[in-house]
């Protein structure tokens, strides 16, 4: 289970772990980018319209499915202002898709796992990591996203079940597009990263591949920087 499947870091982990022979159901809020997603995959993929801040829709989605061995929590919204500029609506909103959608995926997700166990990974972001500026709500989301895979880790380790997550920088999706439209901004933030570029999503979908993988079977409870850097700190010399 993919969720955010239909662009970014959702879409090139389905198409990644399609390549290695995993089945792969893709849940999107767009429906028809969902779906021309499964159709490029082929057999090994189907779509549904699943909107994960909504718990009806997040169970009419897993309704049908007898077990999940794998699920990644990709979906995410965001928004840039000031804490006193945000509004109520906004916040809710964030906080809908970015944690409440973890929560009742992972939920429905971890009941369908097997007794053999299942992995599961969420997309939080560099932002937990490091400070930002105008990200409270962004950031509020993804911080608690890496307190949350410990927690789910220590729960379900007895169960075989592995949690874990990973912090991304800035990677060439949508809710970064506006970086790329401007040259001058989007060298200074290439500048920010040690390596020198930003992210592409295939980058966080191995790492995703990966920690879904038997490659990963004693990795656990570990919130892992995929972000040319940026984490490490301030590369200047002052």
């Amino acid at each position: 289970m993919i969720t955010g499947a239909a662009s970014g870091f959702g879409r090139a982990s389905a198409q990644l772990c399609a390549a290695e022979g995993a089945f792969v159901v893709l849940l999107d809020k767009d429906e028809s980018a969902v779906q021309a997603v499964a159709r490029g995959i082929g057999e090994a993929a189907v779509a549904m319209a699943c909107d994960v801040s909504l718990s009806e829709s997040v169970e009419r989605a897993f309704a049908g499915l007898g077990r999940v061995d794998g699920l990644i929590n990709s979906a995410g919204i965001a928004r840039r202002l000031p804490l006193a500029d945000q509004d109520e609506d906004g916040w809710d909103d964030v906080i809908g898709v970015n944690l409440k959608g973890v929560y009742l995926c992972s939920r429905e997700a971890i009941r369908r796992m097997p007794p053999t166990g299942g992995s599961i990974v969420h997309i939080s972001s560099a932002v937990a990591l490091i400070g930002f500026r105008n990200r409270p709500v962004y950031t509020a989301t993804k911080g608690a996203i890496v307190a949350l895979t410990r927690n789910m880790a220590l729960d379900y380790g007895a169960r075989g079940i592995r949690v874990n997550c990973i912090c991304p920088g800035f990677a060439r999706t949508g809710l970064t597009e506006g970086l790329f439209r401007d040259p001058e901004r989007k060298a200074t933030v290439e500048a920010m990263h040690p390596l020198g570029r930003m992210g592409e999503p295939e980058d966080v979908g191995k790492a995703a591949l990966f920690l879904l993988s038997d490659d990963a079977s004693w990795i656990t409870g570990i919130a892992m920087p995929v972000d040319g850097g940026i984490s490490a700190g301030h590369q200047h010399d002052i």
